[in-house]
């Protein structure tokens, strides 16, 4: 395996770090007087772990090829997700091993979804440690969009390499320099996140933890009716600006801190995402005010759009009792999710937009079948081997939803159980629909063969579905 030991060494690091994170909870632990040993001992072996695998591959090349690539994205978020689940098998709430994965991959690919029913009642420490897990999720995706990706040419990322002359033998020198300025920046927008919450009236607990939930747009809380449970517009409102912050791309920011002040305003991606908020809430406030005026509530419309879209899942009202046609539209919502390099999850703004255009252009060729035109994206020109690309990974998201589908169904959940517990894993979104896993409910009560294929669906969704799919393929050992 000496050709691995670059992949085996920085998991190493990452094994270690998040054993240091595992030492957080104690301090929540020590001062709500809820000490016991779980996350210490979570730590130390996490920390042993990551150790071994660090000084067992010193020697490592220091450069990762595309194979390596693959493999480290892969391994990095199985790992933690692995050993993220140890602070809740050793807790004294009795988690099972299924439920244990199931939260800390929730977690990691800040999906949101939760088997815990009475979230008021847990201890601190496990409160802690789920918002630690998404934030740690969110900056991970981060990274791994804007520097890993478009070097393995998933499903179009290719579009967003830094430089023209990136190659894989430069991956690990140039993450190092963007991976600490994406660092300053998401920790920048948490804290302040957590200061406006605490000004706005929730508790210092509260405001760290959801501002790490927030900014990821992962949706975990620590209460079963999310945000709701304040029932504050102010609190309301900050989410919904700190979750659209980290809903954009987050290379934008390293551009405007580098003397691009108007690059938020011409962004294409941003823009397509404002009008797709802005289109949903026009649809689905003329729907509510026809159809049902009791239900119509500009306030719960905004902040269900905004949390559905990104993949955020916070809920503040019963939004599974506005009739049928809402829950369609956030269906398609989740499918759709945010701006690439964000924290968001979903097909992606970008993707949408070249298939508008790509389908644009088809249609004039049929109009015009001697006419030229060149498909562009930001108003650059497009090849064919990228537009590939890009319906290839829409077509497998497609039916990777309807093969997640069908294996819940066969699980013994209901229609609209198992289709959306199939979008909100694959879209990383949190909450479904229906009455067992909707805004109300959560997935406790699912069976464990069930858990199992949304953990699949999660990890799935959050790694761009081909850096998961291709270490199946024999070839690609043998390349």
């Amino acid at each position: 395996m000496s050709n691995y030991k670059t992949v085996f060494f920085t998991l190493g690091i990452l094994q270690i770090i998040l054993g240091i994170f595992m030492l957080v909870p104690i301090i929540a632990q020590f001062i709500y007087g809820q000490l016991d040993s779980s996350f210490f001992g979570a730590s130390i072996i996490t920390i042993v772990f990551g150790t071994l695998f660090f000084l067992s591959n010193l020697d490592h090349e220091k450069k990762l090829n595309l194979q390596q690539a693959f493999l480290l994205t892969a391994l990095s978020w199985l790992s933690i997700a692995i050993f993220g689940s140890l602070p809740f098998i050793f807790s004294n709430q009795e988690f099972s091993l299924t439920n244990a994965f199931f939260e800390s991959m929730s977690g990691i690919t800040t999906t949101g979804s939760t088997i815990i029913s009475n979230l008021e009642n847990m201890p601190k420490g496990i409160l802690l440690w789920r918002a630690i897990l998404q934030w740690l999720g969110g900056i991970g995706i981060i990274v791994m969009a804007i520097t890993l990706m478009p070097i393995m040419n998933v499903g179009g990322m290719q579009l967003f390499k830094i430089s023209n002359n990136d190659s894989s033998e430069k991956i690990l020198p140039k993450s190092k320099e963007i991976a600490l300025r994406l660092i300053y920046i998401y920790t920048g927008l948490t804290t302040l996140c957590a200061i406006t919450y605490n000004i706005f009236g929730m508790n210092i607990f509260d405001s760290i933890t959801h501002s790490m939930t927030t900014v990821a747009t992962g949706g975990f809380s620590n209460y079963n009716q999310s945000i709701g449970f304040f029932d504050s517009l102010a609190i309301e409102t900050s989410a919904m600006i700190f979750i659209v912050l980290g809903s954009i791309p987050f290379i934008v920011y390293i551009k405007f801190l580098s003397g691009n002040k108007s690059i938020f305003a011409s962004d294409i991606q941003i823009k397509s995402f404002l009008k797709i908020i802005l289109m949903s809430i026009i649809i689905l406030s003329a729907y509510l005010a026809i159809k049902d005026s009791d239900s119509f509530s500009l306030r719960s419309i905004l902040f269900n759009i905004i949390s559905i879209l990104t993949g955020t899942g916070y809920v503040n009202d019963q939004f599974d009792s506005w009739g049928s046609f809402p829950l369609v539209l956030f269906l398609g919502l989740m499918f759709i999710g945010g701006c690439a390099g964000s924290t968001t999850c979903g097909i992606k703004i970008f993707r949408v937009q070249i298939l508008y255009s790509f389908i644009t252009n088809q249609l004039k060729k049929i109009i015009y079948p001697k006419g030229i035109f060149v498909l562009k994206y930001d108003k650059n020109p497009i090849d064919n081997k990228f537009i590939a690309s890009i319906i290839s990974f829409i077509y497998m998201y497609l039916v990777i939803f309807f093969l997640l589908s069908a294996l819940l169904s066969l699980s013994g959940l209901d229609f609209l159980t198992s289709i959306s517990g199939a979008a909100t894993s694959i879209s990383n979104v949190g909450p479904g629909l229906g009455s067992i896993i909707g805004p109300n409910g959560n997935f406790s009560s699912l069976p464990d063969v069930s858990k199992w294929i949304l953990t699949v669906g999660m990890i799935l969704g959050r790694l761009e579905l081909f850096a998961i799919l291709v270490l199946f393929l024999p070839s690609f050992w043998r390349n």
